[in-house]
C-alpha cells in the first residue's frame, strides 16, 4: 500500500512561548483565472468560511496544504508580535534540537504598495532571524524550516510547510476518456465534500474511471464506488490498483444501493454524451437523496429545480472551467 497523504490535522506543535497567543495557522493560495469559481467554493468548504478568504489569511482550523491543489504553504504560528523587532527577540527562544534549519519570509502579504517588501528585505530579515537562532542554518537541506509573514499590521512566526503536490501522479492514469473528471477539479470536489474526513463514509455511485475514487482514496477517505457499466467500472478498478489503492467497485445501478452513507458523488451523466431523459436524471438524484445525508453533484448546467424536485437544498455551488466546457458543482444536504 502507497502512503497515505497525511490530513495534519490537529498537529500545530505547542508554541515555545508560554505567554504567546492561542495557535493559529496563516496560509497561501494561487489559482488561473478559470479555476477562481472552483478555489473559492473549496477554501470556503475546509475553512467554513462564507466568504472566500484572500491569497493571504489567518484560521484557526489546521488543513494539510497538500491536501489541495490550490493552497501553497502554511505557517504554524509560534509567535507574533506587532513589529519585526518583537518577531526578532522571540526568535531567539527557537529550539532546533540540534537539527540544520532554513527561514522563509513569505512574499504574500496585505502590506499597501509602497510598504511591499521586496527580494532583497526578504532575504535580509530572513538572515536576521537565522542570526538569532541558535543552530546551523541549511538553505539547501534545512532539516527545519520556519516561515514569517504579516497580516493586518502584525507578524507571524513558526513552522513552515508548502505543498509538495503529491496528487500529481494521479494525473497520469492507465484508464481515461475525455469527459473524466480531471484530477485538480476531482481533488478539489473531494475537499468540498469531506472537509473532515474522520469517520466519514462516501460513495460514488456512477464513478466512471474512478478519478474522485483515487483522490478520495490517496486522503486516507473511506470511499467506495459503483457503476452501470462493466468497461467503464473495469477502468475505475485498475486505475485505483495502479496508485496501488484498494476500494470495492460495484457493478450496478443506483437504484439498488440500500447501504446509507454520509457522503455521495454524483456525476449527472450530460445529454450531450449520453441519451438520457430528465425523467432518468431526477430518478439518479432522488436515489442520491435517499443514499446519502450530502451530496456533490456535478453536472453541465445548473439543475437547481430538480434538486429542488429532489429534496435538496443547495449550500454552496461553483462552477469548473476547462476552455469553453464548464461543470457546475453544486453541494447539497
Amino acid at each position: 500500500m502507497p502512503a497515505i497523504e497525511p490530513n495534519e490535522m490537529n498537529t500545530h506543535p505547542e508554541p515555545l512561548n508560554p505567554f504567546s497567543a492561542p495557535a493559529n495557522y496563516i496560509y497561501t493560495y494561487t489559482c488561473t483565472p478559470d479555476e477562481e469559481s472552483l478555489c473559492g467554493m473549496e477554501l470556503r468548504c475546509l475553512f467554513e468560511r462564507a466568504e472566500t478568504p484572500p491569497t493571504l489569511f489567518a484560521s484557526p482550523i489546521a488543513v494539510g496544504v497538500s491536501r489541495s491543489p490550490f493552497i501553497k504553504e502554511r505557517i504554524d504560528v509560534m509567535y507574533e508580535a506587532d513589529t519585526l523587532e518583537e518577531i526578532y527577540r522571540q526568535t531567539e527562544q527557537v529550539d532546533v534540537e540540534g537539527q540544520t534549519f532554513k527561514v522563509i519570509c513569505v512574499r504574500s502579504s496585505d502590506l499597501a504598495a509602497e510598504d511591499k517588501i521586496d527580494y532583497d528585505g526578504r532575504r535580509a530579515i530572513e538572515r536576521e532571524i537565522g542570526l538569532r537562532i541558535e543552530g546551523e542554518a541549511d538553505v539547501k537541506r534545512p532539516q527545519r524550516i520556519y516561515g514569517l509573514a504579516t497580516i493586518g499590521g502584525r507578524w507571524y512566526f513558526g513552522v513552515y510547510h508548502k505543498n509538495n503536490a503529491t496528487w500529481l501522479r494521479q494525473m497520469r492514469k492507465p484508464q481515461s476518456y475525455s469527459i473524466a473528471l480531471s484530477t485538480r477539479v476531482s481533488r478539489a470536489a473531494v475537499n468540498m465534500a469531506i472537509p473532515r474526513p474522520e469517520g466519514i463514509k462516501a460513495i460514488d455511485p456512477c464513478c466512471g474511471i474512478g478519478t474522485v475514487l483515487v483522490e478520495a482514496l490517496s486522503m486516507g477517505i473511506d470511499i467506495v464506488g459503483r457503476d452501470i457499466n462493466p468497461l467503464i467500472a473495469r477502468g475505475a478498478r485498475t486505475n485505483i490498483a495502479h496508485f496501488g489503492f484498494d476500494a470495492e467497485v460495484t457493478l450496478g445501478d443506483i437504484a439498488d444501493i440500500e447501504d446509507h452513507y454520509d457522503v455521495a458523488f454524483l456525476d449527472m451523466p450530460y445529454n450531450l454524451y449520453s441519451r438520457i431523459t430528465p425523467e432518468e436524471q431526477l430518478s439518479l438524484l432522488v436515489h442520491a437523496r435517499r443514499i446519502a445525508s450530502r451530496v456533490l453533484i456535478f453536472a453541465i448546467e445548473a439543475v437547481d429545480e430538480m434538486i429542488s424536485a429532489a429534496g435538496f437544498a443547495i449550500v454552496d455551488r461553483c462552477v469548473a472551467r476547462k476552455g469553453s466546457f464548464s461543470r457546475h458543482i453544486m453541494l447539497c444536504q
